[in-house]
């Protein structure tokens, strides 16, 4: 059974359901790091209900996004939310593991890949009470991810992904041996005097040497109010 309906940055609505990991702030943070071609096709890696794709999808309204999504409820709630945005045209939805090349869209045909990983070892880190497997490396390691986004990607094409700080160097590792060259970072902070919290990392296809560390994403100003660019994010104002 669905819960209630979210309005996603970009203006496209989300339904949401506990088979379902629910929308965070990593998810929107990563729509709007991410950069792919305006009407290019790209792939969304674990996709969930599809919160991820309809914020590119809202964003760049010529773009074609592929959402592909293990768990079955949780890709038929994908392809109900990409019905309920009228985006039949514009959005695929795969159920399956990433893992399975079998199922991935063809090699070399994706411009941008996209991905929100789990990002804790088995029993390590908190879960969802219902759905570990959208929080702990059950299902899918980054290195998996990185691998099924490389596969899938052209060559100069490239991929982002939002992970834990501490785990920035695991992330690095499944970038370089999938021959992903991270090109840009960026680190999220909940306030400018607080550790990060998120990592945003984007690598290209094929590419040489060189990554460019963006300034901080702060999320909060000192008095606890949200910073400008947070609410430019959420479209808060």
């Amino acid at each position: 059974m669905e819960g209630k309906t979210l309005t996603l940055p970009g203006g496209l609505s989300l339904g949401q359901a506990g088979t379902a990991f629910p929308l965070g702030q990593d998810s929107v943070l990563l729509g709007h790091f991410a950069r792919p071609k305006p009407r290019g096709r790209a792939l969304d890696l674990g996709a969930g209900s599809g919160a991820l794709s309809l914020i590119l999808l809202g964003r760049f309204p010529q773009l074609h996004v592929t959402a592909l999504e293990l768990c079955g409820e949780a890709a038929a709630l994908c392809a109900r939310n990409r019905a309920r945005n009228g985006l039949e045209g514009r959005m695929d939805v795969i159920q399956g593991d990433l893992r399975d090349r079998a199922i991935l869209p063809p090699h070399g045909s994706m411009d941008y890949a996209v991905c929100n990983p789990p990002y804790f070892a088995p029993g390590s880190g908190a879960s969802h009470s219902a759905l570990p497997a959208a929080r702990q490396e059950l299902s899918c390691t980054a290195a998996d991810a990185a691998n099924a986004a490389a596969y899938c990607l052209k060559q100069g094409g490239k991929c982002a992904m939002v992970y834990r700080p501490e785990r920035l160097p695991a992330l690095l590792r499944a970038f370089g041996d999938a021959r992903l060259t991270p090109k840009r970072l960026r680190f999220v902070h909940q306030r400018a005097d607080k550790p990060p919290s998120a990592v945003l990392l984007e690598g290209m296809k094929g590419a040489r040497e060189g990554l460019s560390v963006l300034p901080p994403l702060l999320v909060q100003n000192p008095d606890g109010s949200f910073t400008d660019e947070y609410k430019t994010i959420y479209q808060l104002k």
